[in-house]
């Protein structure tokens, strides 16, 4: 949720934020009408509130032969008041609903735009190139024994997979180097709910344009998380923390859900767009003015995640039409995906400034104890997950379908050097 105040001091910050989204500037119009009619019926309810009141009053010391008068008269007082505090109650919602159409306001220099207008911020690595034909992720996973793809779609379904075998510890053990990343910057690691109440799914802003990417359990009225950025988000909602110390620091580990809705016939092979998958996610909660700085300490350890893994891979700052409506930038990191001759997504991180905590209810004393409270800032990003596999089998293979570990995972996968395809392995 934007700023009430911005909104009604700076609308043209707001119309040239939602013009950059590729959004219509009316929705500014129509939040700014709904304002002015909120707090309209607020001061008529208060002024018939303040009448009430006096008139109340007058009926206490009124003569015994007056007071009949003055009752019908404080009851059809009482009747206005509570057709106000209704109409009060419709403009409050009729505001809030207004408002909600309206994405997070963009940060200067964000790219304007769709999804082809990003702007790249680096390159790291040489491209690999190799002196045989390269395999795809799903070809070695299936020579390696990792990835079972025709068991995941008999059990359930197309883009569901079986990791197994190496795939599995391989898995595992992103995961755990991305744990341990996590803790050495004092995040607290936290094993999230994948189940969520609808209010706290809205409040992070997934319920909008891309509601039909998630699973609903219909009969409980819960949803199943994309991401553990809802979780993490509504973990400290309705609360005032405490940011004297720095900011809170989360990572959390999940299972994710999604529904990819828009994607039919995109990345029909292996387990690059999957219904489920694993994530470690870091969340953060901050003081406003800090989360700009945050948010390149997020993203520097993701690159040294993509370094550690030995992975050619590109940042690139996500123009405001490809942006979620809580993200107020978001940068994406691609790896170099061989057979794609392309750049993938592998991780992105998002700063939401205040637009998560308004929603949630999430605040903080900028003064210490005794100040007024204020929204805290919220951003997101992913130190690993399961399709991180795709560019790190592409990435090292080697010429007979094994796969080189890189040194960082190798004290997570028992000193293992080299992934054996099957066949061979069983040969020795």
């Amino acid at each position: 949720m934007i700023d009430p105040v911005l909104l009604r001091e700076n609308p043209d910050i707001l119309r040239a934020s939602q013009v950059a989204r590729g959004e219509s500037p009316e929705t500014v119009d129509a939040a700014l009408a709904a304002d002015t009619a909120r707090r309209a019926a607020i001061t008529e309810f208060e002024r018939l509130r303040a009448e009430q009141n006096a008139h109340g009053k007058l009926v206490a010391k009124a003569p015994k032969d007056e007071k009949q008068a003055l009752v019908a008269q404080a009851q059809e007082l009482a009747a206005r008041v509570k057709a106000a505090q209704a109409a009060v109650t419709a403009a409050e919602a009729e505001f809030e609903a207004s408002v909600r159409k309206l994405g997070n306001v963009i940060l200067d220099g964000v790219p304007s735009g769709g999804e082809d207008d990003y702007v790249v911020v680096k390159t790291v690595g040489e491209i690999p190139s190799f002196d045989f034909e390269p395999r795809d992720h799903l070809e070695l996973g299936e020579l390696l024994g990792a990835i079972d793809m025709a068991r995941g779609a008999k059990v359930s379904g197309a883009r569901f997979d079986f990791l197994r075998g190496i795939g599995a510890r391989l898995e595992l053990a992103i995961m755990n180097l991305a744990l341990d990343k996590a803790l050495a910057n004092d995040f607290v690691p936290l094993i999230t709910p994948t189940l969520v109440k609808p209010e706290i799914m809205q409040g992070t802003g997934f319920l909008g344009a891309h509601a039909d990417e998630i699973y609903r359990l219909e009969a409980d009225d819960l949803y199943l998380t994309g991401t553990s950025e809802v979780a993490l988000a509504g973990y400290h909602s309705d609360e005032i923390i405490d940011l004297e110390s720095g900011p809170l620091r989360y990572a959390g580990w999940s299972t994710c859900y999604r529904r990819e809705a828009g994607s039919a016939g995109k990345d029909t092979r292996g387990i690059i767009r999957v219904h489920q998958f694993n994530k470690l996610e870091m969340f953060v909660y901050t003081r406003p003015e800090d989360a700009e700085a945050e948010h390149a300490r997020l993203l520097a350890w993701q690159e040294e995640m993509m370094n550690a893994l030995e992975l050619s891979y590109r940042v690139i700052d996500t123009a405001a039409g490809d942006l979620g409506s809580s993200a107020a930038r978001k940068y994406d990191v691609e790896a170099w995906v061989p057979t794609q001759g392309a750049y993938r997504e592998l991780t992105s991180t998002s700063n939401c400034t205040t637009f998560q905590a308004r929603r949630l209810g999430i605040r903080y004393r900028p003064g210490g104890d005794g100040a007024k409270t204020a929204p805290v800032a919220t951003l997101n990003g992913t130190l690993a997950t399961t399709r991180w596999i795709v560019a790190l089998f592409e990435t090292h293979q080697q010429a007979d379908g094994s796969v080189r570990v890189p040194e960082a995972l190798r004290p997570y996968l028992g000193g293992l050097e080299v992934l054996t395809p099957i066949a061979a392995a069983q040969a020795k």
